[in-house]
């Protein structure tokens, strides 16, 4: 078990479904930089979203934690403000996985020298290490998708085509 940083997408989109054991048997702590909690936390309780208050519990709890990152990542590549300092963050503590789902940020975080991993990854992993079953991971992929989250239909086979594999 290891720590990871993460991006707000992976973590609005598990809390939705009440998924968050997926993250805990893989990651012993989620490290946020400020500008994703302000993302999903403060603006999210704004929109009286019921994850934000979800995420702001782990963030009270421990699993989650919120750091500040002065010096931002330099990248040609346009980003948002949560997934630069996402990206950021990482460096600055060395840490080489992040958990992104956005393609750009996926595609920064490779030229920066991370790794990305994604909700998909989460799944995955859950699944080989069987703390889910393969009609858990359907189920799960299915409430994520039905919860709002894009996925591409080519990306969409790909996965279930992994995960039987597994």
């Amino acid at each position: 078990m290891s720590k990871i940083v993460s991006n707000a997408t992976p973590l609005i989109y598990l809390a939705k479904i009440k998924k968050y054991s997926l993250l805990k048997s893989l990651f012993d702590k989620i490290i946020i930089s400020q500008e994703v909690k302000i993302e999903i936390v403060d603006e999210g309780k704004k929109l009286k979203q019921p994850d934000a208050l979800l995420i702001e519990r782990e963030i009270g709890d421990g699993f989650i934690e919120v750091m500040k990152v002065e010096k931002l990542v330099e990248t040609s590549l346009e980003l948002e403000l949560g997934e630069l300092s996402t990206l950021s963050l990482a460096k600055k503590l060395k840490i080489d996985e992040v958990l992104i789902d956005e393609t750009l940020g996926r595609s920064a975080a490779r030229i920066i020298g991370l790794v990305p991993k994604g909700t998909l990854y989460v799944l995955l992993k859950n699944l080989k290490l069987k703390e889910i079953t393969f009609d858990d991971f359907l189920n799960i992929l299915n409430e994520l998708i039905e919860s709002g989250f894009r996925l591409k239909e080519e990306i969409y086979i790909k996965v279930i085509e992994e995960a039987k594999k597994i």
